[in-house]
């Protein structure tokens, strides 16, 4: 690790093609109606071009902790973003669904592995003084990356075409390439170091299908021959795969990471609030375009505020991680975190604009203290050789949470929609005096106007209309309450991140891997990498 300040030539580029990776998962959301039409394709088709992604960048992102110190970090990054925009520049040229999810495979292989391999490197090249600054600059791409992206791809849908969402992000990555190019240092790498053959097929396999249960789950009925089998395969499949982790001398993925107490309690408190993040993210346009009838670009907007606000603290955050380390942060961002997510759910119809930007600015907050020292505490409670296997670890089990979160999420918005319909439907009828004079007034205003045939039906639709959209207001509100008990379930994980208790366990992992790495044991769990 270098001595000095902060190399920020380099950070720059790593952020940069991380930032693109991570808008790409989101912008792509909204274009998903305009590309069912233009490719003539069914709502169950067109979700293809998302789950393709998901599933190919979970596929890929744990091999890269080996492909990191088989060739150096340096090299896959750059060879990351090839693939990155190269996908993108055929996704935007796609004639066909098919098409377009088969170059989505391509782009994922790039962009599944930019954030791990990114992180990695920033831990090999950042003095330890300096490394929560510098991942407080970097998490701008996984903080405000999802809230920028509805925003820019709603604006390029509206009022240009849906490639440019695609096209994009070539000046961007080609950006990035010449600034890693240029500015990076190759990393200490063992070029004689053992593929994991095994591992590979049981921790890949187990997690594609896993996603794929979690993508489906919602569509094809949780109860299923098809998801049960998928979560059946996948569970048999990751309990292999920890197994065989745990006897093989090389691991791809070390799972003996979880021994370490700080990086343990990180991974799970940092996912929690992951999830918190993604469940913003996914509820309020559901709230505001399905409910409140805004446009894709107007959600966008909604949610800038939170993306700025997460963005400028992020580096805040970093600089007071240096110096008072996760607990206090971790604590008072969650904290508000926690209390932002039960506050959205009095969201209503009434709720202004101006009102739920505020809200969502505030959440912010509690998002840009929490998110980037939480997972810095775990990453820096182990010596910089484990950079790129932790990286790994930890984007894995993330983007797995976020997946199980936004699947239970579904799941609650549905289940409570249906709860709640069958309850209005059966208080708001013709036997309630209540409902019999609002629905005689409105069916005197439509006689009136527009004669005795329409105003028959429309009193009927108008009501059973309203009540559908109160159903689902009540039902995201439930979701809203799961989210925040998800949420506060990581502050007793925070805990556990203090500044002594980093340092110990840092310390106790060095010893562990000054004797695994002896002449005795010349092939232990944690290789000694040589430049």
């Amino acid at each position: 690790m270098r001595e000095g300040g902060i190399p920020w030539a380099a950070l720059s580029g790593l952020v940069l093609g991380s930032f693109m990776a991570v808008l790409d998962a989101s912008i792509v959301n909204v274009a998903l109606p305009r590309l069912m039409a233009i490719f003539g394709v069914t709502p169950d088709h067109i979700q293809w071009v998302m789950t393709a992604y998901l599933l190919a960048s979970g596929a890929v992102v744990p091999v890269t902790g080996y492909l990191a110190d088989r060739f150096g970090g340096k090299r896959i990054y750059l060879w990351t973003l090839v693939a990155f925009v190269l996908g993108s520049l055929l996704c935007a040229f796609s004639w066909s669904a098919d098409a377009l999810i088969g170059f989505r495979v391509l782009q994922a292989i790039g962009g599944g592995a930019l954030v791990p391999v990114g992180m990695s490197i920033i831990f090999r090249i950042t003095p330890r003084a300096h490394i929560g600054t510098a991942l407080g600059v970097f998490g701008l791409s996984m903080a405000a990356a999802p809230a920028i992206g509805p925003t820019l791809g709603g604006y390029l849908v509206d009022y240009f075409d849906w490639p440019l969402i695609f096209l994009i992000n070539l000046p961007v990555g080609l950006l990035a390439m010449i600034v890693c190019s240029a500015t990076l240092e190759e990393q200490p790498h063992d070029p004689g170091l053992r593929f994991d053959v095994p591992g590979f097929f049981l921790g890949t396999t187990g997690c594609v299908l896993l996603l794929l249960a979690l993508s489906e789950g919602q569509s094809k009925g949780w109860t299923s021959y098809y998801i049960v089998m998928l979560l059946t395969a996948s569970a048999f499949l990751l309990v292999l795969f920890v197994l065989w982790e745990l006897i093989t001398p090389v691991p791809m993925l070390d799972v003996r990471l979880m021994r370490n107490p700080v990086f343990a309690a990180s991974l799970v408190g940092g996912s929690l609030s992951f999830i918190g993040l993604f469940a913003g993210v996914y509820l309020i346009p559901l709230l505001t375009q399905t409910v409140m009838g805004y446009s894709p670009m107007q959600t966008g907007l909604i949610l800038m505020p939170m993306a700025l606000v997460t963005g400028f603290l992020g580096p805040i955050a970093g600089r007071l991680f240096d110096r008072v380390g996760a607990l206090p942060l971790g604590l008072l961002g969650l904290s508000i975190l926690a209390v932002t997510t039960y506050e959205l759910r009095n969201v209503t119809f009434d709720t202004s604009f101006h009102h739920l930007q505020f809200l969502l600015a505030v959440r912010g907050v509690g998002l840009g203290l929490s998110m980037m020292p939480v997972a810095t505490a775990g990453m820096n409670a182990l010596p910089p050789q484990l950079s790129a296997q932790a990286s790994a670890f930890t984007t894995v089990v993330r983007n797995i949470a976020a997946s199980m979160g936004i699947a239970y999420l579904t799941h609650v918005v549905m289940d409570r929609q249906a709860h709640h319909l069958w309850w209005l439907r059966e208080s708001v009828s013709l036997a309630n005096p209540a409902t019999t004079g609002i629905w005689q007034q409105v069916h005197g205003w439509f006689a009136f106007h527009f004669g005795t045939a329409t105003a028959s039906a429309a009193p009927s639709a108008l009501l059973g209309q309203r009540v559908a959209l109160e159903a689902m207001v009540a039902a995201i509100q439930d979701a809203f309450l799961v989210a925040t008990w998800l949420v506060a379930a990581g502050l007793p994980f925070v805990l556990a991140l203090g500044k002594r208790r980093m340092e110990a366990a840092r310390r106790a992992e060095l010893t562990r891997m000054a004797m695994a790495g002896g002449p005795a044991a010349p092939d232990a769990a944690y290789p000694r990498l040589e430049g």
